[in-house]
């Protein structure tokens, strides 16, 4: 597999593309769970295929590669990338899993996209795994799926990469106390220990799909409400988390940064992180992060490079 710091992509794939599609790339046709009880005996599907049954059903959609580096984060081995899409192969031809691809005026998307099918739901429920998932959820909009791939790159670079990294959370859900309403961080949580002290990431991904602006806004509302009413143990947060915009691009960060100040939705009680998904792949996180910091002089804002040694590998 090719590391992070050879990646040459000028343009995260995980960024909006005009007139994108989401196209079915699964297996049609019946399969009997006679079928897959019988492959299961006889050791074709086996644990390592379950084990990356459980990690589609924790992130909802996922590519192989971000499989192939949660199965050998969570000790399992699955040799090489071919090995493991072969693997999926099975899943996907059992109708365990399903398989869409990304496809738009500039051609195919160069990944494939995995999510559950009934037949996975059917396993794990078996297994007595807490599984929510329903067929309504692969219908799931373009922006929506890749807010969740780019979560999943964040969250992957963290484990990997952050010597303090101590956990995280898929799909954190933050409670606007005045709004009354809970929603969803759209990259997930992490918590970071280092000399038996903690604190938490929250991370927020925002992509220039339609109407992206008015979206951005409407979330940094709900944010503003949770944190302006902030006690310990709200959200199941002991401390006040940090939290980071994920953006498409840098200049996608400062687009991000001026509806935000524009829309006067900025935090009062922390000071705003961002990045962008092609940071990630740095070899070191220490330095992934920026802020905006207001001029006196110029009275304009300039970029500030963060530098938390907490993120060192």
């Amino acid at each position: 597999m090719v590391n992070d710091n050879e990646i040459k992509a000028k343009v995260s794939p995980f960024a909006i593309r005009e007139g994108e599609i989401k196209t079915f790339d699964g297996k049609d046709g019946y399969v009997s769970m006679n079928q897959i009880v019988h492959k299961i005996n006889i050791g074709h599907i086996n644990e390592i295929h379950f084990a990356i049954l459980d990690l589609v059903n924790e992130f909802e959609f996922i590519t192989s590669r971000q499989l192939f580096q949660l199965l050998a984060y969570k000790g399992f081995d699955p040799k090489s990338q071919d090995k493991l899409n072969n693997k999926l192969e099975q899943l996907v031809k059992s109708k365990i899993l399903t398989r869409y691809y990304f496809n738009s005026d500039e051609g195919k998307g160069i990944y494939r996209i995995y999510c559950l099918e009934k037949m996975g739901k059917y396993l794990l429920t078996s297994k007595e795994v807490d599984c929510h998932w329903q067929p309504s959820d692969n219908t799931k909009p373009v922006a929506m799926i890749k807010k969740r791939l780019a979560g999943n790159q964040v969250l992957i670079a963290f484990l990997r990469k952050v010597k303090a990294f101590d956990g995280y959370v898929v799909k954190p859900a933050i409670n606007a106390k005045v709004a009354g309403k809970v929603f969803k961080a759209t990259g997930g949580a992490i918590k970071l220990t280092k000399n038996q002290k903690s604190i938490h990431f929250l991370f927020e991904v925002v992509r220039r799909e339609i109407d992206w602006q008015k979206k951005l806004i409407d979330k940094m509302r709900l944010y503003k409400d949770f944190y302006d009413n902030f006690v310990p143990g709200d959200s199941n947060f002991p401390s006040m988390p940090q939290l980071i915009l994920v953006c498409e691009d840098d200049n996608h960060m400062a687009e991000v940064f001026r509806e935000i100040v524009v829309n006067q939705v900025n935090i009062d009680k922390i000071r705003l992180y961002y990045t962008t998904d092609l940071r990630q792949n740095s070899d070191s996180l220490e330095n992934v992060l920026i802020g905006f910091k207001l001029n006196p002089e110029t009275n304009k804002y300039g970029v500030e490079n963060i530098d938390l040694k907490l993120l060192e590998n």
